[in-house]
């Protein structure tokens, strides 16, 4: 579970790193070499889990938008 948590972590990572560099948002190398692929605070271990793939038609699900802060997401 930890290999699949990284691996996806990894790739948004670098999707939400490259966009934000494509928009101008200073993104400096001492901060990106401070992320961790480990964060799981959002993955629930004790869930139920299908994994089953769901068809995104070969798109990337939406990354967040950086002028938005966490607590207005969660409204």
């Amino acid at each position: 579970m930890l290999n699949c948590v990284t691996l996806w972590n990894t790739a948004y990572l670098d999707r939400a790193l490259g966009e934000l560099r494509s928009q101008g948002y200073p993104v400096l190398d001492a901060d990106v070499a401070r992320l961790s692929a480990y964060a799981r605070r959002h993955i629930n271990v004790h869930g139920h889990y299908s994994f089953r793939l769901p068809d995104l038609g070969g798109a990337w699900r939406p990354l967040r938008d950086p002028d938005q802060s966490d607590r207005e997401e969660q409204d």
